[in-house]
């Protein structure tokens, strides 16, 4: 199909009075309306909307604070369209895209009813918005194998041993199959984002993780985790590296938990805890997430994921990660149980985060983000360093065509 290069900023105005299809599930009980398939409709669209083969300076470039600001949230399509559960694309979806163009989605288990109602559901919200938008989103999920894998237990894609077997018998190349297994079995539904592998070492048994890391030993961590990242992302799947700096010294659950502090040296964490993501950072991960477990050597008694220090003069600077940051879910009680939605999203991109993750409030959040940009707390520059670099991503992702 010819498409013709026309102006961006027909965007996101349009989107509200084109289309009627995205829908979503019940609301408190009401029935649920089924939509009709996009793809023709799309097609339309993009003859209007879409820009082939722009970069994402060009595509930077043309957004506003609003459009920009969007792309630094990866929120549960509940969040975005206030549903109860949803498990289809139709009007209520996209009407709620249009007005909230965020930069992804992440699913659960009670999103996911079957493999075609999936395939279907991811397909549709994916066309609605590069249709409108010209850019793509994240499609996530956590699908680590083992005891955290939302798609293999209710879809019936193949089920992988706890990540503990795999690292007793330390084989990089079942690593790369394990990663490669899971990437072709998400992706064929539509997902191109994951959050895994586990990169934690498995160093107190307090730990919240248990056999969803691979051994306490740092090297054979770095060795699955260096094999995972590979088999995933040749696949067409972003891997993500969990749980920056590491939470395998933890006593707790950020779950549940007001505060987790983490008492370890950064010595002692660049000879044990920084190994595995030194080695999937060289590997070529695409995603590092950031947990928000306080560790007493930084020194500043933040939350990882709030601390400049952990985000920018560690992980940037010392590591020398240049892919996307991402936080760990922001509505855990390690945050929500101290900071506002809107005081917490402020934080972290103060902080070097690129993207926030399930604020427990998202209105609130994106509402700080915007204020402290219009006041000056935040510079238009500063947010324009996270969406480049998300928009780079998706660009590798082929979301940007």
């Amino acid at each position: 199909m010819a498409r013709k290069r026309i102006r961006f900023m027909s965007l996101f105005l349009s989107a509200a009075l084109m289309l009627t299809g995205c829908g979503s599930a019940s609301k408190k009980g009401e029935p649920v309306a089924v939509a009709p398939t996009t793809e023709a409709a799309t097609e339309e669209v993009e003859e209007e909307t879409g820009i082939a083969h722009a970069s994402p300076e060009e595509v930077l470039a043309k957004m506003t604070l609003d459009q920009k600001l969007h792309q630094m949230f990866i929120i549960t399509p509940e969040a975005l369209t206030g549903f109860n559960q949803v498990t289809q694309c139709g009007e209520a979806s996209k009407l709620a895209m249009s007005e909230h163009p965020v930069g992804g989605l992440i699913y659960f288990a009670p999103n996911l009813q079957d493999q075609a109602q999936t395939r279907s559901m991811l397909t549709d919200t994916q066309h609605f918005m590069r249709a409108t938008t010209g850019v793509g989103m994240f499609l996530s999920v956590d699908e680590e194998g083992g005891t955290v894998a939302r798609v293999a237990s209710t879809l019936r894609t193949t089920r992988m041993e706890k990540m503990s077997a795999y690292g007793e018998r330390a084989s990089a190349d079942e690593a790369f199959s394990v990663g490669e297994t899971i990437g072709n079995d998400i992706h064929q539904f539509g997902f191109n984002l994951d959050f895994a592998p586990v990169a934690d070492v498995d160093i107190s048994e307090t730990n919240e993780l248990g056999d969803r890391t691979f051994s306490d030993d740092p090297e054979v961590v770095a060795k699955m985790v260096t094999g995972v990242v590979q088999g995933l992302q040749s696949t067409g799947v972003a891997a993500t590296l969990k749980h920056f700096p590491g939470l395998g010294a933890e006593d707790g659950n950020a779950h549940t938990d007001e505060k987790i502090v983490i008492d370890r040296s950064l010595d002692e964490m660049r000879e044990c805890d920084f190994v595995p993501f030194k080695a999937g950072i060289k590997a070529g991960s695409d995603f590092v997430m950031v947990s928000h477990q306080i560790v007493t050597g930084v020194g500043d008694d933040l939350p990882a994921c709030l601390s400049k220090a952990v985000c920018t003069d560690l992980l940037r600077g010392e590591l020398g990660f240049e892919g996307v940051i991402i936080t760990d879910s922001m509505q855990m009680n390690t945050i929500a149980g101290t900071y506002s939605s809107s005081e917490a999203a402020v934080m972290a991109v103060q902080a070097g985060v690129d993207v926030i993750l399930i604020p427990a409030d998202f209105e609130s959040a994106l509402s700080g983000l915007r204020q402290a940009v219009n006041s000056g707390e935040i510079s238009e520059a500063r947010i324009d360093e996270s969406v480049l670099r998300i928009l780079r991503e998706k660009e590798k992702l082929g979301l940007l065509d």
